[in-house]
């Protein structure tokens, strides 16, 4: 099947899907943007269940898997030849798996570091072509086509290893966003803790927000990308042996649950 087909069938499951949401949805209270355990049904796609879980709830995932001590380190915004090598190196001193979200346009033009990081066993995550925080404000076809061609750059890459979730652009989710990711295999993520390391507020700051009353199996939010990331490498060298230290154990996002 040529590429262009294979476009074609894939969008044609992700509006079948949304028009089945958008059905259900007048049967019904709406599912909130941001509620990832609502409970509400999880679209389905026979396109979906190659590269993930058979059924993808569109709710947004911010807890780790897991049932008790569990904590998901996420990173976005990369690869970025100077920071990604960098922060792949502090979670292999600490033997820790994280979940990269992936800029397309990125992932494509270092494909050699997407390689890397899967070969860490790390998780991949969709974080649209070129990282626009107004995707919400935007044409569903334009979201579609920033979700999908992503996905097409990274799984270009690295082909044959999963891309399990999408995070939206600045968290710039919409219904039909969320409906288009589950229908390809891609949970919806969001977070739970996020220590605005992408600002540079320095160490101590960082620091402090990731370890103040961190709420249950969280997921926290960390960047390899946009910028100077000195600040997130030495947060993540101090951060995870104090993570271990209080019986945390690393894990992924939720993908099917809550």
């Amino acid at each position: 099947m040529s590429s262009s087909s294979a476009r074609l069938l894939r969008t044609g499951a992700a509006v079948a899907a949304g028009v089945l949401g958008l059905l259900a949805a007048a049967s019904g209270p709406a599912l909130a943007a941001t509620d990832a355990s609502s409970g509400r049904s999880p679209a389905t796609s026979s396109a979906g269940a190659v590269h993930g879980p058979a059924v993808v709830p569109q709710g947004i995932s911010r807890l780790a898997q897991g049932t008790g001590r569990d904590i998901a380190i996420t990173v976005d915004d990369g690869p970025d030849p100077t920071w990604t090598p960098q922060v792949l190196r502090v979670l292999r001193q600490n033997h820790v798996k994280a979940t990269f979200c992936l800029i397309g346009t990125r992932a494509q033009k270092y494909p050699e570091l997407v390689r890397e990081i899967a070969a860490d066993g790390h998780q991949l995550c969709d974080h649209s072509v070129d990282h626009d925080v107004t995707m919400d404000h935007k044409p569903v076809a334009y979201q579609r086509q920033q979700i999908l061609d992503a996905k097409d750059m990274i799984e270009a890459a690295v082909p044959g290893v999963a891309v399990n979730y999408y995070r939206a652009p600045g968290g710039a989710f919409t219904p039909e966003s969320r409906a288009i990711a589950a229908a390809n295999g891609m949970r919806p993520l969001g977070w739970s803790v996020d220590p605005k390391d992408w600002s540079r507020p320095g160490l101590p700051a960082i620091v402090s927000a990731v370890e103040d009353k961190l709420p249950e199996r969280p997921t926290v939010l960390f960047h390899d990308g946009g910028g100077d990331r000195s600040q997130t490498v030495a947060a993540l060298r101090q951060y995870l042996p104090w993570l271990r230290s209080q019986g945390y154990a690393f894990t992924f996002p939720a993908l099917t649950a809550p």
